[in-house]
């Protein structure tokens, strides 16, 4: 079921993983530039055209009433309601963990300089539509700009044929404290997040998983707003030992490939045994699966072994991959943890499954991908806020330093740069 790749086999690995990134076709992004640009001149009579045109419905208001949210979360499952409680408790806790203070330093001739820790004003939200639905990333998303300190939460998501959300959608917003929510989605919905319309309100950063056109759609509004990144299909890298459970690692890999045919699942271990053992698991377990085909394409396109000489060896492989999820699969995870240098999130040890991550352990489960592990991170509160630098220089501080400033600014031929300073210094 794993295509195994030798572990010399550099060029092999290397097409491996330049493969798994991927641009987007010009011919959607031209389309998506239209829709921005239509967005941005007609507004709402913009946004009603492309809703029923894309999703079959003609919507009059796009705002969700109170009274709507009300009613759909009267449906809601009472255990689905108690296990996205505890979840969110433990999403909050984490998150509230990561919180940066402002600061101050003081030094001599009254110079004091330091940096406040600012939450964004307005932060959009896309929740996709369509048969998947996805609660859990409601959480994942608005509780960390919550916890910031966002002022206003604003969350977007198609309607159904009857005009209305999904109900666990909507509990989900309402537990997660989302202030205002909109029926819209695709690339029009992310055009009016970032310039408004008469009734949809622009907003500072803009964060969630889409599909391809609301992948584009981001990536052309960047600048005038922020984005959270460019999501790829969804990873897993398993590190096991021969200790590890052949079953628990085949379902933790199965746990990625059934969420898109280009999801990727890698196997690294140092026992050709265990390995061999997941094949036969891999394929006992897909038979009964209900996404069966996306799971067996999956595999077979981008489900990948390597054989190595070591857990580190295992480990210096996954640094390269850079993975959405990595599970060390061994009997000492805190052993190699340090050994880890690029994925966005880690799972330790045999009973830690991907699934906790990505639902209950409060953890974050937006994640880089196609190996943007090296050098960018989990979403979290930071991604919610900014950083404003300040400082103050008294007349005796510029009298004693102001020569250096003038001297470096005199050097970069920037003399109205020096001047600024020599107009306030002393001619003693």
């Amino acid at each position: 079921m794993l295509k195994a790749i030798n572990r010399n086999d550099e060029k092999e690995l290397r097409q491996y993983l330049d493969g798994r990134s991927k641009e987007i076709d010009s011919s959607i992004l031209v389309k998506v530039s239209e829709i921005i640009q239509n967005v941005r001149k007609n507004g709402d009579q913009a946004c009603r055209e492309y809703t029923e045109a894309f999703d079959g419905i003609r919507v009059e208001d796009f705002r969700v009433k109170e009274e709507e949210i009300e009613e759909a979360v009267k449906s809601v499952n009472a255990s689905f309601k108690e296990a996205m409680e505890k979840a969110k408790n433990n999403i909050v806790a984490f998150h509230k963990a990561q919180i940066q203070q402002s600061y101050i330093q003081t030094k001599e001739k009254g110079i004091y300089l330091g940096q406040r820790v600012l939450p964004l004003e307005a932060v959009g939200i896309y929740v996709p539509g369509g048969r998947a639905q996805y609660p859990s990333s409601v959480l994942m998303n608005a509780i960390p700009a919550k916890v910031a300190g966002v002022k206003k939460i604003v969350m977007v998501t198609p309607p159904n044929k009857e005009g209305k959300i999904n109900p666990n959608i909507a509990y989900a917003a309402k537990l997660a404290g989302v202030d205002e929510i909109y029926k819209i989605g695709g690339a029009q919905a992310i055009a009016s997040l970032a310039y408004g319309t008469e009734s949809i309100p622009c907003v500072d950063k803009i964060v969630g998983p889409g599909n391809i056109f609301v992948a584009a759609a981001k990536k052309l509004v960047y600048g005038k707003v922020a984005i959270d990144m460019i999501a790829g299909p969804s990873e897993i890298l398993v590190v096991a030992d021969g200790g590890a459970d052949a079953a628990f690692v085949a379902a933790d890999l199965l746990s990625q490939a059934e969420h898109d045919p280009m999801a990727s699942a890698i196997l690294l271990s140092d026992s050709a045994e265990l390995i061999e053992n997941v094949n036969v698991e891999l394929k006992k377990q897909t038979e009964v699966l209900p996404k069966k085909e996306i799971v067996e394409q999956s595999l077979k396109d981008y489900g990948k072994s390597i054989l190595c000489e070591s857990i580190s060896d295992c480990i210096r492989f996954a640094n390269a991959i850079a993975p959405e999820h990595l599970e060390l699969c061994v009997s000492d995870p805190m052993r190699y943890l340090d050994e880890v240098k690029n994925a966005g999130s880690v799972f330790l040890g045999y009973y830690t499954c991907e699934s906790i991550g990505d639902y209950f352990g409060g953890t974050n489960h937006v994640l880089p991908t196609s190996g943007t592990a090296r050098f960018s991170s989990a979403l979290g509160v930071d991604a919610f806020v900014k950083k404003t630098s300040f400082l103050h220089y008294t007349k005796e501080a510029l009298d004693a330093y102001g020569k250096y400033i003038a001297v470096m600014a005199e050097e970069e031929q920037l003399q109205a740069h020096a001047n600024a300073v020599k107009v306030r210094v002393s001619d003693e």
